[in-house]
């Protein structure tokens, strides 16, 4: 290769990093939270349902955010109700949250929460039944949680920890790889920083 078409290629790949600087500076990154870092400013809609508002400690209202829910540890699912994964994966994260809520040392320190990616109120509702979920599912109709989360593939698997002061931090950032209710549950606990606690 010549010093000129070497030349010509190194500005070639100069330019192209200088773009892709400027869309994240003008656009955002489009990255997922990564492990250690915060979440986003996220607004989820108060669920209707009375039950699943006690779950989570909300009051009333439109909106919350994932630092208000009453927990240690917060496991958020981001799902489609058209995703064949999320459909094939619902009877383990039932069962997961079964495991949870049956365990004196685990219940009201750890919580799941479900956002459905592009999906209305009544898709999400159509899911819940379907596969008979029995934690919050928040509907996310028009994307705009998905974009703050890094337009994600589903299933999408977050783990945050949250402090008595009100901080929180993303412990667990994954695509998928739910490999079974008992083995994600332990991963969960290990990396929150739960175990030991009693």
């Amino acid at each position: 290769m010549s010093i000129r078409v070497k030349r010509i290629s190194m500005a070639s790949a100069a330019i192209a990093i200088a773009l892709a600087l400027l869309h994240s500076l003008a656009f955002g990154s489009n990255l997922p939270p990564a492990r250690g870092a915060v979440l986003p400013e996220i607004n989820l809609l108060v669920p209707d349902n009375a039950a699943h508002r006690d779950y989570l400690g909300l009051e009333d209202g439109t909106f919350f955010k994932i630092p208000q829910i009453k927990a240690r540890v917060v496991i958020i699912e981001i799902f489609s109700m058209y995703c064949p994964y999320c459909q094939r994966e619902a009877p383990e994260i039932n069962r997961l949250y079964s495991i949870i809520e049956k365990s004196p040392g685990l219940r009201g320190k750890i919580k799941l929460i479900g956002i459905g990616a592009g999906n209305s109120r009544f898709e999400v509702e159509v899911f819940r039944k379907k596969y008979g979920i029995a934690f919050p599912l928040i509907s996310d109709e028009d994307f705009s949680i998905h974009k703050c989360l890094g337009e994600v593939r589903t299933p999408y698997f977050l783990g945050v920890t949250i402090n008595d002061d009100g901080t929180h931090q993303v412990f667990y950032s994954k695509l998928g790889g739910f490999k079974g209710a008992e083995l994600f549950l332990e991963q969960m606990i290990q990396l929150s920083g739960l175990k030991g606690e009693g």
